[in-house]
């Protein structure tokens, strides 16, 4: 039986099952190899659905997926939804990529930055980001004492070489780069640069993903440019601010990026700007979080309690009061005071 099959792989895969019940023949050895072998070929695959792998199975791309969960669950960010699907969707179906996919996030907090990552592992990995492909680092928790620089850099290095040898498809987000100690990211150059292999380990079918308040400020002026000349948002294109972004913080100390090697070499192969929330924004993302705890057994989506959360929020500039200050990031504890 099947059952019986699985207890022998355990006994021949297991040293502590082993051991329990040797001295064992070599004839007998030979024999349960056999059989296993023999269950093997007819069900081959049946161990991967039991524990996640980095096959198939596991890691698939979800291209339809990813365009809707952006075009439903993601307000205010045209220049963002596009740039995200293009370049997830021809990096993704390319079986021999130069290099590993870059992405640089960029703008306010509570503008979607940590949630668009969440959306691309959720359509690549079975996992999402409970995958053991998806590793995240955040700067303030992995990389908060300046003098332990060199540590963090040899510690970097070691960690993304060893769960790309054992995934080419691993994703690694990088948060709060604003915070991140000036040249540590370099540390990683290598990685991401077109190299076919490095020591024996191919890094282009990799994506890393860094996530940054950084250039902020540009992106808010823009907007606020446009809205004051009576121009709709959704007029704003990457060319108005990918420059003046990437050079931002290339020239900002104070950043993860301060004259990085990653900018400098051109090595991101997008900065994705995440644009200001304005009221409209921030009710529609009430309206997503009462739809899902609807699902959830709650009561259904409300829109006056959705004006409501939107209006207690607080919005700059003072006088025109545009866009939040806080984006849709305390939308969630918001909705628990009011339900």
């Amino acid at each position: 039986t099947v059952a019986g099959y699985l207890l022998l792989f355990l006994v021949l895969v297991c040293p502590g099952v082993t051991v329990a019940i040797e001295p064992i023949s070599t004839t007998i050895a030979v024999g349960m190899a056999a059989a296993l072998t023999g269950f093997l070929a007819r069900y081959q695959n049946i161990f991967y659905y039991f524990h996640e792998c980095c096959r198939p199975e596991w890691i698939s791309f979800n291209k339809t997926g990813l365009k809707t969960d952006l075009d439903s669950k993601l307000f205010g960010q045209h220049l963002a939804s596009r740039i995200i699907l293009r370049a997830v969707s021809g990096f993704m179906s390319n079986d021999n990529p130069k290099k590993p996919l870059v992405l640089s996030l960029h703008g306010w907090t509570g503008t979607g930055k940590n949630f668009v990552s969440q959306l691309i592992a959720e359509n690549i990995y079975k996992e999402g980001m409970n995958s053991k492909f998806v590793h995240v680092f955040t700067s303030t928790l992995h990389f908060p004492h300046p003098s332990l620089i060199s540590t963090y850099k040899s510690q970097l290095q070691q960690w993304i070489k060893g769960n790309v040898s054992n995934c080419e498809r691993s994703m690694f987000i990088f948060d709060e780069m604003d915070k991140m100690h000036p040249g540590l990211i370099d540390s990683i150059k290598p990685y991401l640069d077109y190299y076919d292999k490095l020591d024996g380990v191919s890094y282009r079918k990799s994506i890393f993903i860094f996530l940054s308040n950084a250039g902020g400020e540009r992106i808010v002026e823009t907007a606020l440019d446009f809205w004051r000349g009576g121009r709709a948002r959704e007029e704003i294109e990457l060319k108005d601010l990918e420059t003046s972004v990437s050079l931002s913080i290339f020239n900002n100390e104070n950043s993860g990026f301060f004259r990085t090697s990653l900018i400098d070499k051109n090595l991101v192969d997008f900065f994705v700007p995440f644009l200001p929330l304005e009221y409209s924004h921030v009710v529609q993302c009430a309206m997503a979080e009462m739809k899902i705890r609807a699902s959830e057994g709650e009561g259904p989506p409300d829109l006056d309690v959705a004006n409501q959360v939107a209006k207690d929020l607080v919005y700059f500039p003072k006088t025109e009061r545009v866009f939040s200050v806080k984006g849709c990031k305390t939308i969630e504890s918001k909705l628990d005071y009011y339900s």
